[in-house]
């Protein structure tokens, strides 16, 4: 339920605020500042709540971040000015992407890891992406049927949603709450993944959701009900590619499905920077869209699989971390390329450095294998 009406209103927000942004004054580099800015204040919370997941448990640290995210929806309705809603952005961890991460996502994944093993957990882990991303498809199909306030309005309600159904998660176990001082066995491990998904995101950073949105905007003249319509398809197609994921994997391996769905989904990536249209540029969209998140929860599974269990909060909020850290980076510097380089430039940016870490991530861990119990 908490996963579904916040991804519901990301699936909105990451179309809308850009434009919104928009009319409100900034350009093209405020608009990728505006960005940036919403990965840093998703970067400083998940930093902060590893301490109080350990120590408090999941369930009243994700209450915490969803008044948090009510507060900001309470900006969203009372505030115009841009450094406002830019601030509401940052406070409510507003999706800009794809894909959610951030906060919400680190302590969530922990709590699902812990009620299932072995490939049980990577389908629980589909299954709980398939729903955000469905949501967040139906959330990017309203956006051109109600006025800003109506939408903002109904962030207020997730959020109330939210902390209504964190309340009633059960209890952290005491031994799960102790906290584990000193680094862990699989500090290297965790280490080495984080910079590879730093990596990973900071070429993600050139092709956000939002980005692209204003990229169909400019170019191909796209408006806000039609933009509206074209992530209603892409997130479907996404929730799509998510059901085959759990059976890949399966079969695959984890790492494999994780290496080979990614590469060929960057491969369309950078063809969209040469597409004539904008017809041939959606179909490549939903080309990539078919496989670019299948590596997602493969990817969450295999983290939660190579360390030990009392390193599962570290080990989530840390490689969230620096995806979110390394991803706020290029939304600024895609402001300056778009506008001074090629508009387009950011696919082919984007596209060969998220190839590049489909090798080294492939490279790297190739011969590490899940714990046994897993």
């Amino acid at each position: 339920m908490a996963k579904t009406v916040r991804t519901f209103c990301y699936g909105f927000l990451g179309i809308l605020l850009p434009l919104y942004l928009a009319e409100l004054g900034l350009d093209a580099r405020g608009v990728g500042l505006a960005i940036t800015c919403t990965l840093v204040g998703s970067a400083v919370l998940t930093w902060g709540v590893r301490r109080p997941a350990e120590r408090l448990g999941g369930r009243a640290t994700l209450m915490g971040l969803a008044g948090l995210s009510a507060v900001a929806a309470v900006l969203l309705l009372t505030s115009t000015h841009p450094g406002l809603v830019i601030l509401a952005a940052m406070l409510g961890n507003v999706a800009v992407g794809t894909g959610e991460t951030g906060p919400f996502l680190s302590v969530e994944q922990v709590v699902i890891a812990r009620a299932a093993v072995g490939s049980r957990r990577t389908t629980l882990l589909s299954v709980y992406n398939l729903l955000g991303y469905a949501a967040a498809a139906v959330g990017a199909g309203v956006v051109g049927l109600a006025s800003p306030r109506w939408l903002f309005g109904t962030f207020l309600l997730a959020a109330a949603i939210q902390i209504g159904a964190y309340a009633v998660l059960p209890p952290a176990p005491a031994a799960q709450r102790a906290r584990v001082d000193g680094p862990g066995p699989s500090t290297s491990l965790i280490r080495r993944l984080a910079a590879l998904f730093s990596l990973d995101s900071f070429a993600g950073g050139f092709v956000l959701q939002s980005l692209i949105v204003y990229y169909l905007h400019e170019r191909y003249g796209l408006g806000l009900e039609a933009l509206g319509q074209v992530f209603l398809v892409a997130q479907i197609l996404t929730a799509a590619s998510l059901l085959i994921a759990a059976r890949a994997a399966r079969r695959f391996g984890l790492l494999n499905t994780m290496v080979v769905s990614h590469f060929v989904s960057n491969l369309f990536l950078i063809a969209i920077a040469f597409a004539s249209s904008a017809w041939v540029a959606i179909a490549l969209l939903y080309a990539r869209q078919l496989l670019s998140q299948m590596d997602v929860p493969t990817r969450q599974a295999y983290v939660m699989a190579i360390v030990r269990d009392h390193e599962r909060e570290a080990a989530a909020t840390t490689t969230t971390l620096w995806r979110t850290v390394a991803q706020a980076i290029s939304p600024t510097v895609t402001g300056w390329v778009m506008s001074t380089v090629a508009l387009s430039a950011p696919f082919i940016l984007g596209g060969t450095l998220k190839i590049l870490y489909d090798l080294l991530l492939y490279a790297t861990f190739k011969d590490i294998k899940p714990h046994p119990d897993d």
